[in-house]
C-alpha cells in the first residue's frame, strides 16, 4: 500500500480495526454525534481525519476539532470548485483548531485536459471524478486509521441505512459517520449557534455542493441531491461506494 504525504500510519491491522468498527457500531447505534466524535478521537488520536467538502458539511470539522484539537481536515481541492466554496475553506481554516490538508489531484486541470480532452466532466464524470476526487483521498487516507464523514441519511436512498460508526471495505479503515441522523435543519442550526462559517450557496438553491460544472440549483420538492450531474444517473462521486 502507498504511503500517504500526511497521517501517522496505521498501527492495527484491518482484522483489528473492523472489530474496533463492528463493536463501536452496535454500541453507539443510537449515540449523540458529540458522543461519537468523542468516542472516535479517544480510540483513534491523530490516526483520525475528517474528509470536508466545505459545502454543508463545515459543521462537522468544527465538531470533531473541539474534541480532538490540531486534526487533520482533508480537502478535496478539484480544481473545479465555486469561488463560494474556496471563500468557506478560507473562513473556516480562521476559527477551528484544525490543519486543513488540499488533497491534490495528479494533474492540475490543464494536464488532465491535455491527456483526456476539454470537459472531461461533461464526456465522462465518473472517470473525472475518479481523477480529481476518488484516487487522490483514497492514497490520502493511507495514512489514518478512520475517517469522519458528512453523510447524512436524509441525502438520498444509497445513505439511508448509514451507521454512525462503520468497517470501510473499500478502504480497510473505520468509517464514522456522526452526522447520520442529522437533518439539514440541526446543521443549520449547529452553524448559527457556533458560528460556524457555512457555504453561500446552501441558503441559494444549491443544498447540495459538487464542483461548479456538475452542480445546479435544485427546485423546491426536489431530492437535495438531485442537482448534482443533474441529467444522468450518477448520483455518487464514487468516495462512499
Amino acid at each position: 500500500m502507498t504511503r500517504a504525504t500526511h497521517g501517522p500510519g496505521r498501527t492495527r491491522t484491518p482484522e483489528e480495526l473492523q472489530a474496533i468498527a463492528e463493536r463501536a457500531g452496535r454500541d453507539l447505534a443510537q449515540a449523540s454525534a458529540e458522543e461519537v466524535i468523542a468516542w472516535a478521537s479517544a480510540t483513534f488520536g491523530h490516526g483520525l481525519a475528517v474528509a470536508c467538502s466545505m459545502a454543508g458539511d463545515t459543521v462537522l470539522p468544527h465538531l470533531v476539532a473541539r474534541a480532538l484539537p490540531g486534526v487533520d481536515v482533508l480537502f478535496l481541492q478539484t480544481g473545479y470548485h465555486f469561488a463560494e466554496t474556496l471563500g468557506t475553506r478560507d473562513a473556516l481554516a480562521q476559527v477551528i483548531d484544525a490543519r486543513i490538508i488540499d488533497v491534490l489531484p495528479a494533474q492540475d486541470v490543464a494536464g488532465q485536459d491535455a491527456g483526456y480532452g476539454p470537459r472531461l466532466y461533461e464526456r465522462d464524470p465518473s472517470l473525472c471524478c475518479r481523477l480529481r476526487k476518488v484516487d487522490p483521498i483514497n492514497a490520502e487516507l493511507t495514512g489514518y486509521e478512520a475517517w469522519v464523514t458528512g453523510i447524512r441519511r436524509e441525502d438520498n436512498a444509497l445513505r439511508a441505512n448509514a451507521g454512525l460508526v462503520e468497517w470501510d471495505t473499500a478502504h480497510q479503515m473505520v468509517k464514522v459517520n456522526p452526522l447520520a441522523a442529522w437533518s439539514f435543519d440541526d446543521l443549520v442550526d449547529y452553524a448559527g449557534t457556533h458560528s460556524v462559517p457555512v457555504n453561500l450557496l446552501l441558503t441559494d438553491g444549491y443544498p447540495s455542493i459538487g464542483c461548479a460544472p456538475c452542480t445546479r440549483r435544485v427546485e423546491p420538492g426536489e431530492d437535495p441531491r438531485s442537482g448534482r450531474w443533474a441529467g444522468l444517473a450518477k448520483t455518487e462521486c464514487g468516495l462512499h461506494l
